[in-house]
């Protein structure tokens, strides 16, 4: 067993250039990046730190700790495994029969869909990959903690009016918590009401605002009050105290940015989940900043398109 440098990225398709560029801007030299299928093995990528040179948030999934391992068998390759840990996902670009006997002979990942609220467990997720014939490459700490960076949630396909909630669901999972019976809730952007049926779901109290109208479904629920408005327009004087605000508004990021810095100096809320979406080119400039709000990250969640999600928890 080899320690590699460097760190192992799991690409977003349609979105692998966004990855290259930010490790460009990390100081990795495209010629140095290996890929691996839909992986990206950048050697520079400051393996032996928690933070990058400059941020990489366009991924899937991170291998924090990647090392390279010889084999001559099926059972010492999944031993190799099972003694570095428990959980494997595997994503293979080559040697796939290969891969399936290896994986075959570890402990099986639940392959069944979660239902949400779900708690998430503290076990560390791996991934690791074939090579060749006798050579893999496995990372035993995963940046997420769902195989390969997929979650699957049991879908509502009556109640809400959009699948946007997935993505709420996701990131509140990240969380590790989510809003509680008789919390006050902004929904930011709520049209057609998505994200405010799951927080409904939840027993919150929200206060849904767009300027377009909910669903019929969401805007007659006993929790729910609509205000017709845009959100970004409205100072967080003229909302109260929150306990979370969830933001999934269309704009430009660096309009949602000057937004969410009024509510952080307002002291009004604690608890923050916002969409950046990306309008054409991502811009890396306005999502550095976010990532620098002390006590927040970024993510690219599973459920994200052409966006990242930020979140800061009180």
């Amino acid at each position: 067993m080899t320690g590699l440098p460097g760190r192992v990225f799991g690409t977003i398709p349609d979105f692998e250039d966004h990855l290259i560029a930010e490790l460009e801007a990390s100081g990795s030299s495209r010629s140095e990046l290996k890929t691996w299928g839909s992986l990206v093995y950048a050697p520079s990528a400051a393996a032996s730190s928690s933070i990058l040179p400059a941020p990489v948030f366009w991924q899937q999934n991170t291998w924090l700790n990647p090392v390279r391992i010889e084999f001559g068998s099926i059972n010492e390759a999944a031993l190799a495994l099972r003694k570095m840990g428990r959980n494997w996902a595997p994503c293979f670009f080559t040697q796939f029969r290969r891969g399936a006997l290896i994986v075959s002979a570890l402990p099986p990942l639940p392959a069944k869909l979660r239902s949400f609220p779900w708690l998430l467990p503290d076990t560390p997720m791996g991934a690791f990959t074939l090579l060749d014939e006798h050579t893999l490459v496995a990372g035993p700490d995963c940046s997420s903690p769902f195989p390969g960076g997929i979650i699957e949630f049991c879908e509502d396909r009556e109640g809400p009016p959009s699948r946007a909630y997935l993505k709420l669901w996701e990131a509140l999972t990240l969380c590790r918590k989510w809003p509680q019976q008789g919390q006050r809730c902004l929904d930011a952007g709520a049209s057609p009401g998505g994200w405010t049926w799951a927080l409904c779901g939840l027993g919150a109290n929200v206060l849904a605002v767009d300027r377009s109208s909910l669903d019929v479904k969401i805007s007659g629920l006993a929790n729910v009050e609509y205000l017709k408005h845009d959100a970004f327009t409205l100072e967080p004087e003229d909302i109260g105290r929150l306990d979370w605000l969830f933001c999934d508004v269309v704009c430009y990021p660096p309009r949602l940015y000057e937004w969410i810095t009024k509510w952080l100096e307002s002291g009004l809320c604690g608890n923050f989940v916002c969409t950046i979406k990306m309008q054409g080119a991502p811009d890396f400039e306005t999502t550095a900043r976010f990532a620098k709000i002390p006590g927040s990250k970024i993510i690219h969640l599973w459920h994200n398109k052409h966006e990242l999600t930020w979140i800061k928890l009180s």
